[in-house]
């Protein structure tokens, strides 16, 4: 069977949420049977260890993603295996014990053996059960393609340089608009000029032709006015 039955469910979360004291003296946690292993490789074998003092035997169980129980095995204080399905052996997973030591492993890891494992134990009618171990390949982030990591004296370089090409851009194009600014300024201006310097050499002009004819119309120095003759008076 893939899940574990209703019954098994029933008790597993019953022990899940209300965890007795006396646990710790039946089952302890499972854990890596080699201590240097903290992730599972992909496609190699992994190996868990459990250890109990009840000599009931234990249980191997396994709490995928999506919460769901999945029984994996039950391995008796002799020794005998009953896998899912009542199955006595399994081309996935392989089962030993050596004293209080329950061992499982699993053949070739994948991520469909991902999950949270618990051991749990059935002594005098009482189910205990182990914390969870977690299980899952290590989180792996992908970073950005780094093509060159520039020294800090090339990437001030590289920062001067954008600054001066930024500088020069600026530059031209201020010098283009003063340009026009000047066009727009110093030709109105010169023609100004041109047109007051025509008024000016022209008003010179007529101002000397005025000076000309009143000159003309002068008196001579010498010249004595003229005397209206006298009138011869008459007698009465």
């Amino acid at each position: 069977m893939t899940d574990a039955s209703p019954a098994l469910l029933l008790l597993l979360s019953l022990g899940l949420c209300c965890p007795g004291a006396q646990s710790q003296k039946y089952v302890t946690v499972p854990k890596f049977y080699d201590s240097k292993i903290t992730h599972p490789e992909r496609g190699k074998p992994l190996k868990l260890e459990c250890t109990s003092s009840a000599d009931s035997g234990i249980s191997w169980i396994r709490q995928d993603k999506a919460g769901t129980l999945h029984f994996i095995v039950y391995i008796s204080a002799l020794s005998r295996t009953t896998f899912e399905g009542s199955q006595k052996t399994s081309s996935r997973f392989q089962v030993s014990k050596s004293g209080t030591s329950y061992r499982l492993q699993v053949n070739s890891f994948e991520a469909q053996d991902e999950g949270i494992y618990f051991c749990t134990v059935n002594f005098n009618q009482v189910l205990y059960f182990s914390s969870g171990l977690r299980v899952f390949f290590p989180v792996t982030t992908t970073a950005a393609p780094v093509t060159s990591v520039p020294t800090t004296q090339s990437a001030q370089v590289t920062k001067r340089n954008v600054c001066l090409q930024s500088h020069e851009a600026e530059t031209s194009k201020e010098k283009e608009l003063n340009f026009f600014c000047e066009i727009f300024i110093w030709v109105p201006l010169a023609a100004a000029c041109i047109l007051l310097l025509i008024a000016l050499v022209i008003t010179i002009v007529l101002c000397q032709k005025t000076r000309r004819r009143r000159c003309r119309c002068k008196r001579p120095a010498n010249a004595k006015p003229k005397m209206k003759p006298n009138m011869p008076s008459q007698q009465i």
